[in-house]
């Protein structure tokens, strides 16, 4: 049996179904018209029948006084009408908020930058983690263990690693040369944008593997570990605070449940990101973009781009149904790319310091020098 909360209420002055609380009273929305009208107007009602009319759903238009006095009496206040203008200002606000809990739509041109991105990520991107399997992987590494044939040899753990890491950075160049965008910059910015941005966005494409459940990279029938990356070398492995910042940040990205369009746009934001600027520059750079990259000539056109690509992921993101962790998730990208970089720079170091391993992947030396 429903509570008494749960019925519907009635309007204090003519007992139709209410709509909310009006000028201090419970009220339908034909009263509180009534009500704001007769008020605005201000003329003067009088009642042909002594004040003694019945107001109900059905009479109420009957005698306008009666109606304005029964008003009054449940306690509706003039004080609380709002003057035309300030009325005029209140439902203009209000048609903003609309407009901005509106989802937002892309341009054109918006929509167009996600179909290339979607498409070379497709080509070049997509399916690279499944063949990481490949590169003769050790049998540990094996979702569901198996045993390989005597006759093939298995090379060491940081041999795989260094193998499927030359492979992914392969991969993330054909997938910039795919970008009519990228392919537009002179080849020395091309250049430099790689190597600054090459391991960025391998980790950004490599987040769509991370399982939130296991802590693991799951790459088809491989998985990989915190503990693999500790152990990689017989002598030493990545250093454990590094690895730790790296499965924060996987953690935390996954955690965001972005969408792919969502995944591309951001690895475009950290490709397309400026080298220093020889003089401090007479405006503060767009809050849009982020730390510069070091030895690029087309400042200003590559800082347009990112300027682009961060307005098509901010109106993509707007347009969306809510989420679970989605409020202020534009920012939480932003503040996600700073820790990339981060990252980025550790990774150089490891790569520096761990014996043997920059001899196995020049690709990589190069990329991070």
């Amino acid at each position: 049996m429903a509570s008494g909360e749960d019925e519907p209420r009635n309007c204090v002055v003519c007992g139709d179904r209410a709509t909310g609380y009006h000028f201090h009273a419970l009220t339908c929305e034909g009263c509180k018209g009534f009500f704001r009208r007769t008020v605005t107007r201000s003329t003067g009602l009088t009642c042909p029948f002594a004040g003694r009319c019945e107001v109900n759903k059905i009479q109420r238009r009957h005698c306008p006084a009666c109606r304005l006095q029964k008003c009054l009496d449940a306690g509706m206040k003039k004080d609380m009408i709002l003057s035309a203008e300030a009325l005029a200002l209140r439902r203009a606000k209000q048609a903003q908020r609309r407009a901005q809990r509106a989802p937002s739509q892309l341009s054109d041109k918006q929509k167009e930058l996600v179909r290339t991105l979607l498409g070379a990520h497709t080509r070049h991107v997509g399916t690279m983690f499944h063949q990481f399997v490949q590169f003769r992987p050790p049998a540990h590494l094996f979702v569901r263990h198996q045993h390989l044939p005597v006759s093939v040899p298995v090379p060491p753990l940081l041999t795989h690693f260094a193998e499927i890491n030359t492979f992914m950075v392969q991969q993330i160049i054909k997938f910039t040369k795919d970008l009519p965008l990228f392919r537009s910059l002179p080849m020395e910015d091309q250049i430099s944008l790689l190597k600054g941005a090459a391991v960025e966005i391998c980790h950004i494409a490599l987040n769509t593997t991370f399982c939130l459940q296991t802590q693991n990279f799951l790459c088809g029938p491989l998985h990989y570990a915190i503990e693999d990356g500790a152990q990689a070398s017989p002598t030493v492995g990545f250093q454990e605070q590094f690895l730790e910042l790296l499965f924060r940040f996987h953690g935390t990205l996954r955690r965001l449940q972005l969408q792919e369009p969502e995944y591309v746009l951001m690895a475009a934001m950290a490709l397309f990101s400026p080298g220093p600027r020889p003089t401090p520059p007479l405006l503060p750079r767009h809050p849009h973009l982020l730390p510069d990259r070091p030895g690029v000539t087309r400042r200003e056109q590559i800082d347009h781009l990112q300027e682009v690509t961060a307005l098509t992921l901010q109106s993509y993101i707007e347009g969306q149904q809510p989420r679970p962790g989605s409020r202020f998730l534009y920012a939480k990208l932003l503040g996600l790319l700073a820790e990339l970089r981060s990252i980025n720079n550790a990774f150089g170091y490891q790569i520096r310091h761990i014996r043997g391993l920059a001899a196995m992947m020049p690709l990589l030396q190069e990329i991070c020098s």
